[in-house]
């Protein structure tokens, strides 16, 4: 895995950015399309037989998905899971319950869920019991960030593209308010901007 790419200069001039302010630029496009590569060359070579079903964790994932699943040199089965969170609506429980999953069988199947960040783990952990209750061959997760701010992780990721650094970040289909997801870079929004958790 990837530690924290240097920041660019503050103030970063994108008419992208709808006018709004970012602390810094943390992942550049240039990094994100190497380390996408250099995953895509690691799940090539941990699965050498078997399906291989790519389960993509909406909405965030799906610039990261996209890009990743194009340099998997193997076949493989691309779907998506949408999960929703109980509890308060500011801050996840982690009790969650799947509003989408695929319909094809999982039995027997390789799956790996791929995620955009993973912050305590704890919805990624609840979702991988309820995939796991259908009976997969195997079953592991790959996040593009993961921020590694729990002193006890909830749940194993065994791809990782970068150790990302505890701001609130935005971009590469990251969002804040549904905004910023078309950024082609990961970049840090001031404190002003990121007035709610995800």
């Amino acid at each position: 895995m990837m530690t924290v790419a240097a920041s660019s200069a503050a103030g970063v001039a994108d008419p992208r950015l709808l006018g709004r302010d970012v602390r810094r630029i943390a992942f550049d496009a240039e990094t994100l399309r190497a380390r996408v590569r250099e995953l895509g060359a690691e799940i090539t070579a941990a699965y050498p037989d078997g399906d291989l079903h790519v389960l993509g964790l909406l909405k965030g994932s799906f610039v990261f998905l996209a890009d990743l699943v194009r340099e998997i040199r193997r076949p493989l089965y691309v779907d998506f899971v949408v999960a929703a969170s109980y509890g308060d609506a500011m801050v996840s429980s982690g009790h969650v319950r799947l509003v989408y999953a695929p319909e094809a069988s999982l039995e027997g199947k390789h799956i790996l869920l791929v995620e955009d960040i993973v912050d305590s783990g704890r919805t990624l952990q609840e979702l991988k019991s309820l995939l796991s209750a259908r009976r997969p061959r195997s079953l592991e997760i790959c996040a593009l960030l993961h921020k590694r701010i729990a002193a006890q992780p909830a749940v194993p990721v065994r791809f990782v593209g970068f150790d990302a650094p505890n701001e609130f970040l935005v971009g590469y289909g990251l969002d804040h308010a549904e905004n910023f997801r078309h950024l082609p870079y990961v970049a840090s929004l001031k404190q002003s901007e990121a007035v709610t958790d995800r």
